[in-house]
């Protein structure tokens, strides 16, 4: 075959392949391979016609085979690309990719708008795959071709907000270069809208400010891009709230921070993160009622802020507030997710104090979760402190060995810490080795004197001791004062004061005003409630003891604060109040339904208030539940004989005296 022939067969494979007659053009195209196998057109129009008779892998190779003897020929780039994007199978997407890339170098010098075609396809595939490096690369590549050919402001102000589009789901699983290409396309997409300020260049700011928020590592760049949108937006309350909660969760508080608070609830009282920033600034001031209700009400609105749970968890910590501590923590730990970088060592901190509120709880299943919280703690086995946590949550268990070899440990590793002395002591506190505890917790106070649970604990140890400190009981007092000096929370330490100043000083006056100083710190002290009460009748004041009782049945729910309820009951019956007393003894009742004491006092109240039957029915009750109350047995029999049972009070009286030959009451009767 000719050359003259040769073009004739190419030209009328050209034929036949317009006419969609494609074995005829596979039959002149091999024709000419049989004279020149090399011919470059012939490869690329067998590719032409195997695609489209749907013989993907012969077509495949065919331009492949064209590719092979011309790399820098456009036709054979585009078939190719044709065949993978018609392709179903999705191992051809690399393939795909590569030709565009080729496609390309190819268009650039010549063909701009189908470089950008092929440019956008690109971005698109990489795009479906995820491949969030090559779009931002590919697509700045675009912007940089429309830049030099002089494209209008208000275009490349679209393409940097696309570029946005497509790199907004990537800060998931982010990798540097990625996250800079989107921080950059912010950035120049904010500074490129055309009218500023407007509600477009607004919303574009917030997206920008939101996405800078997910990186811990971009604060400078957060911090002025807050800055420079309030220059523009002064009433716009968006930017601070988010530098506000940037200041939160860092944990640190500086001068700016602080204004920043105030400055955001000025504009807006009513915002979570300005309410929280309140808080935090109480709980640096140390007013610790004040930051636990702003924390509490800042995260009523704003809930997603670990570090704002773990700020109002420490004030809780602070007055004592244990169990809700505890619930402050587990808030924190499921507002961090799953957290990296660090969101870790706010795990970690987190942990460490929720374990730290359990061990207070002080029960066997309080221990367990405590020690489960201080295993989730990365590195805690490093950590003496945490260690120490661990040491008393064994303790509180009852695992006695685990807890003296943390304590040997620590002592040999680190004799220099306050926390492997107090672990030692709390050991010997429980196993009543009075003086090994006190050498410990002298030792602790030694090298931390500042903390109020050594000095309570060296006072009890002082006030359990020998004979010799139980007449006096000085030393354990000074401990006691120092605790609540350096603790005004410690309701257990204003308790014990109340002891030594009722049973040891024999004042009685100062005693109320400890017991009931306990007593507001923590409501749930019956005993310092119980004694508060007691010395308020006393000393003949009748107006506190009943404030305080008011105030504990008012909030009681129904079954609990027996204590409270029966002492009101009483005063009521001594007062000639017959009816309050029945109310009262039987919401007491309720609290503890098998007290005979109680079912006689109620009786008691009945038959005052002039109900017999009922009467009659408490003092047996009383009887039944115990029968050596003789004086409720009396009681019954004394009503029996007021409703005309005569019979039966004479039999109730005769079973008395059987048990009591001498009781009178019962003779008289």
């Amino acid at each position: 075959m000719s050359n003259k022939e040769v073009k004739a067969a190419l030209k009328s494979a050209r034929e036949a392949i317009r006419n969609k007659e494609y074995k005829e053009a596979l039959k002149h195209c091999k024709a000419v391979l049989k004279q020149e196998k090399n011919n470059y057109n012939a490869w690329v129009f067998i590719g032409l016609a195997a695609a489209e008779l749907e013989q993907p892998d012969q077509a495949k190779g065919a331009y492949k085979k064209a590719i092979e003897l011309e790399p820098n020929q456009l036709l054979a780039w585009q078939g190719l690309a044709n065949l993978y994007e018609k392709s179903n199978q999705t191992d051809v997407k690399g393939d795909l990719a590569d030709v565009y890339q080729k496609l390309l170098e190819l268009y650039e010098s010549g063909d701009k708008q189908k470089w950008c075609d092929v440019c956008n396809k690109l971005v698109e595939l990489y795009h479906q795959e995820k491949k969030y490096l090559e779009v931002a690369e590919t697509w700045q590549k675009l912007i940089q071709m429309k830049q030099e050919e002089g494209a209008e402001k208000a275009e490349l102000h679209q393409l940097w907000k696309k570029m946005i589009q497509l790199l907004k789901d990537s800060t998931q699983n982010q990798d540097d270069k990625t996250e800079q290409s989107l921080l950059t396309a912010f950035e120049h997409a904010v500074n490129s809208a055309d009218t500023v300020p407007g509600e477009d260049h607004q919303n574009l700011y917030k997206d920008f400010i939101q996405c800078l928020s997910k990186f811990p590592h971009e604060t400078a760049r957060l911090e002025k891009a807050c800055n420079d949108m309030m220059a523009l937006y002064p009433t716009m309350s968006y930017p601070l709230e988010v530098l506000c909660l940037h200041f939160i969760q860092s944990g640190t508080l500086s001068e700016e921070a602080l204004h920043c608070f105030s400055r955001l609830l000025e504009m807006d009282a009513s915002s979570g993160p300005g309410i929280i920033g309140f808080g935090v600034k109480c709980l640096q001031e140390k007013k610790y009622k004040e930051a636990v209700k702003s924390l509490t009400e800042g995260l009523q609105k704003t809930t997603q802020c670990p570090a704002a749970w773990h700020y109002l968890a420490e004030a809780q910590m602070k007055i004592h507030k244990h169990r809700d501590a505890v619930l402050s923590c587990n808030q924190a730990l499921q507002a961090l997710g799953n957290p990296e970088g660090p969101s870790l060592r706010w795990k970690n901190l987190i942990l460490q104090l929720k374990a730290e509120a359990l061990i207070k709880i002080a029960d066997m299943d309080a221990a367990e979760e405590a020690i489960k919280a201080l295993e989730q703690i990365v590195d805690a086995s490093s950590d003496p402190v945490v260690l120490a946590i661990r040491g008393q949550a064994y303790l509180n268990k009852g695992l006695m060995d685990q807890a003296s070899k943390i304590s040997q440990e620590l002592l040999l590793s680190h004799p220099d810490l306050a926390e492997s002395h107090a672990l030692q002591g709390f050991i010997h506190y429980s196993q009543k080795n009075y003086e090994q505890a006190e050498r410990s917790f002298l030792n602790a106070i030694e090298r931390k004197a500042e903390t109020a649970e050594y000095h309570q604990y060296l006072g009890l140890t002082y006030w359990f001791m020998s004979d010799e400190t139980k007449k006096d009981k000085g030393k354990a007092l000074t401990q006691f004062l120092k605790a609540a000096k350096l603790d005004s929370y410690l309701g257990s330490v204003f308790c014990y004061l109340g002891n030594y100043y009722r049973d040891i000083a024999g004042d009685k006056s100062r005693a109320r005003g400890c017991y009931k100083k306990a007593f507001e710190l923590d409501g749930t002290d019956e005993e310092s409630g119980t004694a508060a009460v007691d010395l308020s009748v006393e000393l003949g004041d009748m107006d506190t003891a009943l404030s305080i009782l008011n105030e504990v049945t008012e909030k009681a729910s129904t079954g609990t604060a027996k204590w409270a309820w029966l002492h009101r009951g009483l005063y009521y019956l001594r007062t000639g109040q017959p009816s309050q007393a029945v109310a009262d003894l039987q919401a007491a009742l309720r609290a503890d339904p098998k007290d005979s004491n109680c079912w006689e006092s109620l009786g008691e109240a009945y038959l005052s208030r002039g109900s017999y039957s009922t009467a009659l029915k408490s003092f047996r009750k009383a009887s039944e539940l115990n029968p050596g109350l003789v004086y409720s047995i009396y009681r019954a029999a004394a009503v029996e004989q007021i409703l005309g049972k005569y019979e039966n009070a004479i039999a109730t009286y005769e079973q008395i005296l059987k048990k009591t030959e001498d009781y009178v009451p019962a003779l008289k009767g």
